[in-house]
């Protein structure tokens, strides 16, 4: 789970950030550089061909590694080959490269989603998640650090070789690792895979809850998380500062609740999980709130508001890994292992949606509303979330009631 959740987040900063900052050293014009975001369209659009990776099986390694390695293949040479044009004379081959590094990255990560559901038991699945989702931040730092040697004078053409090779770890575990084993027959057909893992979906009584609750379960943690540069800077904070309590404490934050909190499902199950890190979420968005009421001219706020901010963010980045390997893991449980791959890209997809369109109404709440009462609402938005557990999730219920659904 780690080298796979590795392989996972790796690609996909290679495109957000190292592109980027490619592009900036090579004196690329602003608005170009800002289009390349349009480029990370297939990580939307997965599940338009995840019903392939379910109906089809590759002639080798199985119906999940087979993918695995060919997306990993795929992802290797077109890292290698973006490196390799020219921006001022090739820019258009850069750009169809990148489309492929995300196309192929996208593919990767329908495959690994599968693959990690149908080879960890439902007691497994949080802990293995919570490993996946920081080695998948590992790969992050590591992709962007790779691109930091230009400062000693190594060509961009090389780091971009050096970039592919790290594919490397990902496709000698897929080489290494068994097939996962499931006990129903996957689809036999295409037509089977694109329309059987719908019907078997919205067959169940409680699929529209299901598809609410995560519409809503991060819907406020989603809102808050939005605006914090910009509180923080409003707040009198230096960028240095944001960069030592966000960046670091916060990051330390969210890896120890990731982890922790997939442990934690060990022990109090994934219903029991779901209740205890929503709250959490709801009641570290609502410090903020606190620490705008504080009275900022007093001597104790100078003297420890450092302190206090450091504290409130590293609780809310906690209490998000916590939420987001709780949250992650009960996507995971509610597919259908025949049709993993597809049910799971769609999962995925609709969670994108509430954080894209709620975000971009934060700036006017924050403005017209002020900081204290856009946070209070943050954290209000969380109670849909958490009431809908009663019917999908209650508190008792077992991995095994959730995995067959209510």
């Amino acid at each position: 789970m780690f080298f796979f959740g590795f392989s996972s987040g790796f690609p996909f900063y290679i495109i957000k950030d190292v592109l980027k900052l490619w592009m900036t050293e090579s004196n690329m014009d602003l608005t170009t550089i800002g289009l390349f975001s349009a480029l990370s369209l297939p990580y939307t659009l997965k599940f338009v061909w995840s019903p392939l990776m379910d109906g089809y099986v590759p002639g080798f390694l199985g119906r999940r590694r087979g993918w695995i390695i060919i997306a990993q293949s795929g992802l290797m040479i077109s890292i290698a080959l973006m490196g390799q044009f020219d921006p001022s004379r090739s820019l258009f081959g850069i750009v169809f490269m990148a489309l492929c590094v995300n196309f192929f990255g996208a593919s990767q990560d329908i495959s690994l989603d599968a693959f990690r559901r149908e080879y960890l038991t439902s007691d497994e699945l949080g802990f293995g998640t919570g490993v996946w989702m920081n080695a998948w931040r590992l790969g992050m730092y590591v992709s962007v650090g790779i691109s930091l040697l230009t400062e000693v004078n190594i060509s961009w053409s090389t780091i971009y070789i050096i970039l592919s090779l790290m594919m490397g770890i990902g496709m000698l575990t897929t080489l290494s690792v068994a097939e996962p084993i499931i006990e129903d027959a996957p689809p036999v057909s295409l037509k089977e895979a694109v329309l059987e893992p719908f019907i078997e979906f919205f067959q169940r009584h409680s699929a529209v809850l299901v598809l609410l609750f995560i519409l809503l379960y991060k819907i406020g943690d989603n809102m808050a998380g939005a605006m914090t540069i910009p509180f923080i800077l409003k707040m009198g904070f230096s960028k240095t500062e944001y960069f030592v309590i966000v960046k670091g404490i916060g990051m330390f934050g969210l890896f120890g609740g990731v982890i922790l909190g997939g442990g934690i499902m060990i022990r109090l199950g994934i219903a029991r999980s779901l209740w205890v890190f929503g709250i959490l979420q709801a009641v570290s968005t609502a410090l903020f709130a606190i620490m705008v009421m504080l009275d900022h001219h007093s001597l104790t706020w100078l003297a420890y508001r450092q302190v206090l901010l450091g504290c409130i963010v590293g609780f809310e980045f906690f209490a998000t890994g916590l939420g987001q390997a709780a949250y992650a893991t009960y996507m995971a449980i509610q597919t259908d292992k025949r049709f993993t791959a597809t049910q799971y890209a769609l999962l995925t997809s609709l969670m994108a949606v509430p954080g894209v369109f709620a975000a971009a109404a934060t700036g006017f709440m924050a403005k017209y509303l002020g900081w204290d009462l856009f946070y209070l609402l943050c954290a209000v938005a969380a109670i849909p979330g958490l009431l809908l557990l009663f019917k999908i999730a209650p508190w008792n219920a077992s991995n095994q009631d959730l995995e067959k659904g209510f």
